[in-house]
């Protein structure tokens, strides 16, 4: 078995997502995100268009209303069916809208007209803000009661690390954050868990074997053990998701392009930050004590 020295070059790995990260508060900063509908407010509406057409036809013909603030997705099984979600609009502007998809198909029907009010998002932002604290400290109480706190806290940070790296992709490329973007969030944290807690556990194995053995040297040796098994596995779900973004439509194109970055950061901060924080955390604990 080829053992790596992830330990020894921990400081690279550090540095390589705070630069990411630094990167993505900068753009928070200077312009936020930029939210979707679900949180901001808006109208959706919905059509059949009743054969076949292409998104590009679609926002060619919103284009020309000259809209702040505008989606449009796929839908249906057959693909036949639109869904515009947009700004607040006037009834004027819905008639506008009605009348620029009828002129390019004239047998289109609007189905669905709702909006969705602002304070429902606000509810939505506190709702999902409760549910990743209330993940974390989920996390922090099995992984402090299986291994020990100071794991515990290392794994918590690695889920930070990797809600952090989510969040500065979407601000720094200005990509739209609906509720979808809320349960790839939370879909990550369990995924990225999951893994880092089989390295720890592969750790507490060979804490016990290797007894003379520094933290770090076994750390390396638990993490090169556990390696390929982290790789094959996430590249295989990797793979599907791949796959799914691009063939799966645009109605779960969001959704799969969030997990696809979050499995990225999972599998990077499993490997290089999760671990060489538990040794940061420990300092000079000797291994016989532990």
């Amino acid at each position: 078995m080829k053992k790596y020295a992830i330990m020894e070059t921990k400081w690279i790995w550090l540095t390589i997502s705070l630069v990411v990260i630094a990167a993505g508060l900068i753009s928070l900063t200077t312009r936020g995100l930029n939210w979707g509908i679900d949180f901001t407010g808006g109208d959706i509406l919905h059509f059949n268009i009743g054969q076949p057409y292409s998104l590009e036809e679609a926002r060619q013909q919103i284009d020309s209303l000259n809209l702040k603030t505008y989606e449009v997705k796929e839908a249906g099984d057959d693909r036949k069916e639109l869904i515009i979600r947009t700004v607040v609009l006037s009834p004027e502007q819905k008639s506008k809208i009605t009348e620029a998809i009828r002129e390019k198909w004239p047998n289109a029907q609007l189905i669905r007209a709702e909006k969705v009010d602002a304070t429902i998002g606000k509810e939505l932002q506190r709702q999902a803000l409760i549910a990743l604290a209330i993940a974390n400290i989920g996390v922090l109480i099995y992984v402090a009661f299986r291994f020990e706190l100071k794991s515990g806290i290392a794994a918590i940070l690695a889920l930070v690390h990797d809600v952090l790296v989510m969040v500065s992709f979407y601000s720094i490329f200005y990509i739209p954050v609906d509720s979808t973007f809320v349960a790839a969030i939370l879909t990550i944290v369990g995924y990225s868990i999951n893994d880092t807690i089989v390295i720890f556990d592969r750790i507490r194995e060979n804490l016990k074997i290797m007894t003379k053995a520094s933290f770090d040297d076994i750390a390396n040796t638990s993490i090169s053990q556990t390696l390929a098994r982290t790789v094959n596995t996430s590249l295989t779900t990797l793979l599907s998701i791949i796959a799914l973004y691009f063939l799966g439509g645009e109605t779960i194109k969001d959704f799969t392009l969030a997990l696809i970055v979050g499995m990225v950061s999972g599998v990077y901060s499993t490997v290089f930050i999760a671990t060489p924080i538990w040794s940061m955390l420990r300092g000079q604990q000797k291994t016989a004590r532990a």
